[in-house]
Parts: structure tokens; C-alpha cells; sequence
């Protein structure tokens, strides 16, 4: 669709949902009220299943794929009904289309203000997987715990590395996170203690949904990898850095990451992020020839930035700005990868590309980074400073492509730290610090 496409709905040129986006979401008039799918037009969301019913939108007779509580329906019909429907959205959402610009009635049943719905987890997610296949970011961690000459493990250049994550704790935007609690080692203690977490942090991530599923034992192969990828989502997969270098050896997070991932309500289309495709970092060694893609653009240049909210700020600060282009393994070759040893996807899965961090220190993505293991603390604009977050701390990540006057958004995601649970069981530190004291 040209850029120059317009709606009947006016739309501002700074907002994140023009009619050429059209993320689809899953939404509903009150906290507990019946969920269906729409599309964000501008500040609105356009009932899918209004036009459904109203005989706009048919997909296939006799079947409803819009008045659903998650989008899984409509993703697995296909990707060409993908492409169909929101071809038929775009002209119907147009201004020289006549049948809901002039339908008083049915507009009335149809657009909803984006302020006046609430936002749920727009699929329902089988399973999750979370990558770690940002360069700069994996070299970062690498020279602040290991050898600043080995940064990198000798297998993170020939494979996207990766682990099974929790389906069961990935949040939509704006619901709370706890301070998660578990066992963390003391530097000068012989044994862990239990206690709330102490480092806790974001990483800012971007994450795709699987659109096309297989069966156990059939590898996808990389010439037919963004077939199976129905769009994208921003994705924060919260980590508490003090009980993760405690667990991660040998197996990797566990309890660290369990505790909750937030991902944004809408899904923007692969189709809506096309004209901003570009070319992923080039990679030495060449890949094995299973994840060696064709020379065609594989990548997308996302702007992405974090902003943080004390909670006695009025306005939040912008701690991090980076881009996804920068990520040296594409979904493509991660989606390949991971189903090379025939494991199956389902529709609705989700790929978390990985902390998203950039080469200079203001585009690193997670407060690790930022301050260096909090060896050099944040100064926020009202004078509080930050290693990691705090309770009350509220994190808001955004994204959008920009080009030749056409932006197309992700909204946002937010979430704000709530303090730890307390626990019956539970010992102070200074409890705990002589009990250890006296072994």
C-alpha cells in the first residue's frame, strides 16, 4: 500500500498506527468483558469483530475468526488471509471508501477510543523462547564476567544461541511485576541466602510470533523461515541479575527469568514493516549453510528506546536508544536453528530476539550494560540515581520505523516494580549473615 494512503479517520503523522500499520490486538470494553480482535487506527481500535458481523470481513462461511479472546484463529487460517484481510481493512479504513466512512451506525459499533478499552495478551503462547543474539550485547557481558579477550564463547558466531523459556508468566503491557526472591550468593558468604532480588533489571528485547506451525521431526528450512513469522511485538524480559549469576551454571536461567516477561498488546505485520527492511550485520565466519540466508534484506531498522520513571518523577528519562538492525542473527536464521533438530513449532509461539544492544554506551539494552554491574550508576533528571531498579521504578520501552514520512509503531510496553512478597520462612539479612557467621 503507497504511503501516501490515507483514512476517513484522522490520524496524526507522529502517531504509531497509520492505516498503512494496522497491528492487530486483542481487546475488550472492561476488565472482564468479552475480548475479540481489532486493529489500532490512529488513537482508535476498530472492532474486527463488528465487521465480521456485519458481513465486511468473511474469511471463511459459516466460521468467526474475529469474535475470539486471542488471535491464534486468525493467524493459523493463513498467510493469505493474512494479506486479504488487511487488504480488505485498508480499503474499507480508506477515504474514498463510502461503506464505513458513511455508515453512522455501524462506525458507532465498530470504533472504540483506544483510552476507553483494555488491552489483553493478544495470542495465546504455547511456548516461549528467548535468544541472546545481540553482538555487542553478548560481548559486553562477556568482558564484564569473563576474559575481555574471549568475550565470546566460541559457539555464539556459528549458531544464535538460545533457551527454552516460561509461556505461562509473558505478561501483556501494564501489568505490575513483583520483585521476584531466591537464593543469591553474597560475595563474602560461604553458602546463598534467601532474599528478594537485589539486581533486578530489564532487557529490551523485540519478539515474533509464530504464524505457521509444524510437526515434531520437520526442520524449517531457511528459505522458508519468514513464512512461518506472522509479526512482531516489543518485549521486555525482566531478569534478576543476582540470582542468575548464581543458577545459571550449568543449565542457564531458571528462577531469573520465570518470574515475568511483558510483551506490547499490539502485533505489527511483517507486511506493515516492508518497506524498512535492511541488511543484518555481516557475519565471519560465514554460517554453516543451513542458516545462510540469500543476499535479500533480512533485517528491519526498528528505532527502539527505554524510558524510566522513579516513583517520585513527574516525567520519565530516556536511559537507552538503540535499533534492531544491529542484531547479528536474523528471526530467519533463529527460527531455522531452532527447529533444525526437528523440534515443532505451534502457532502463537514466541521468539524473544535477546537483549537488543548497540555499540555505543546510550544504545545498551539492559541497566547491566548501562552502568556496567552498577559500577557507574544512572543520574536520573531529579537527581536520584540508579544501578538497578527500584521498587516503584516504572520502565516504558517504544519502537517505530520512520521513512520518507511513513512511521509505523509499536505503541509501547510498560510495567512497573511492585515490592517482593514476604515469606513466612524468611530471614533477615543480618539474620542470615550471623547464622553464617557462627557455622
Amino acid at each position: 500500500m503507497s504511503a501516501h494512503l490515507s483514512s476517513f479517520i484522522e490520524v496524526s503523522p507522529t502517531s504509531d498506527f497509520p492505516i498503512q500499520n494496522l497491528p492487530y490486538g486483542i481487546f475488550s470494553e472492561t476488565t472482564t468483558g468479552k475480548r475479540r480482535v481489532g486493529v489500532a487506527l490512529g488513537d482508535w481500535v476498530v472492532d474486527l469483530a463488528a465487521l465480521e458481523r456485519a458481513g465486511l470481513l468473511t474469511l471463511q462461511e459459516g466460521e468467526q475468526f474475529f469474535d475470539q479472546p486471542t488471535l491464534n484463529k486468525f493467524i493459523e487460517s493463513g498467510k493469505a488471509h493474512w494479506h486479504s484481510t488487511r487488504q480488505t481493512l485498508q480499503r474499507l479504513l480508506s477515504k474514498n471508501e463510502a461503506t464505513l466512512r458513511d455508515n453512522t451506525t455501524l462506525r458507532q459499533h465498530a470504533f472504540y477510543q483506544q483510552s476507553d478499552v483494555v488491552m489483553h495478551l493478544p495470542v495465546h503462547i504455547p511456548g516461549y523462547t528467548d535468544f541472546y543474539s545481540s553482538k555487542e550485547h553478548a560481548t559486553n557481558v562477556g568482558c564484564m564476567f569473563r576474559d575481555p579477550k574471549n568475550a565470546l564463547l566460541p559457539n555464539w558466531s556459528e549458531l544464535p544461541v538460545g533457551y527454552n523459556g516460561r509461556a505461562s508468566s509473558v505478561v501483556v503491557s501494564g501489568t505490575n511485576i513483583v520483585r521476584p526472591s531466591g537464593q543469591i550468593k553474597l560475595p563474602d558468604q560461604e553458602r546463598p541466602v534467601f532474599s528478594a532480588c537485589r539486581k533486578l533489571d530489564f532487557e529490551l528485547e523485540t519478539g515474533f510470533i509464530v504464524g505457521k506451525a509444524t510437526h515434531l521431526g520437520e526442520p524449517i528450512s531457511i528459505e522458508n523461515a519468514w513464512d512461518h513469522i506472522f509479526g512482531m511485538v516489543l518485549f521486555n524480559d525482566w531478569s534478576a541479575r543476582d540470582l542468575q549469576q548464581w543458577e545459571y551454571v550449568p543449565l542457564g536461567p531458571f528462577n531469573a527469568k520465570t518470574f515475568a516477561s511483558s510483551i506490547s498488546p499490539w502485533i505489527v505485520t511483517l507486511e506493515a514493516l516492508e518497506p524498512f527492511r535492511t541488511h543484518s550485520p555481516q557475519q565471519d565466519p560465514l554460517p554453516l549453510a543451513y542458516l545462510q540466508e540469500d543476499l535479500s534484506a533480512n533485517s528491519y531498522d526498528i528505532h527502539l528506546s527505554v524510558e524510566l520513571k522513579a516513583a517520585e518523577q513527574q516525567h520519565a528519562d530516556v536511559i537507552c536508544s538503540t535499533n534492531f538492525k544491529y542484531m547479528y542473527w536474523s528471526m530467519a536464521q533463529q527460527l531455522t536453528h531452532h527447529t533444525v533438530a526437528g523440534c515443532n513449532v505451534q502457532v502463537g509461539d514466541l521468539m524473544g530476539s535477546g537483549t537488543i544492544s548497540g555499540p555505543t554506551p546510550d544504545s545498551y539494552g539492559s541497566l547491566l550494560e548501562l552502568t556496567w554491574n552498577n559500577t557507574r550508576p544512572l543520574q536520573l533528571s531529579n537527581g536520584e540515581q540508579r544501578g538497578f531498579l527500584q521498587d516503584g521504578d516504572t520502565l516504558v520501552m517504544k519502537g517505530y520505523c520512520e521513512k520518507n514520512g511513513l512511521r509505523i509503531g509499536f505503541g509501547e510496553v510498560t510495567g512497573t516494580i511492585l515490592p517482593a512478597r514476604q515469606f513466612a520462612f524468611q530471614e533477615t539479612e543480618a539474620q542470615e549473615r550471623t547464622k553464617y557467621a557462627t557455622v
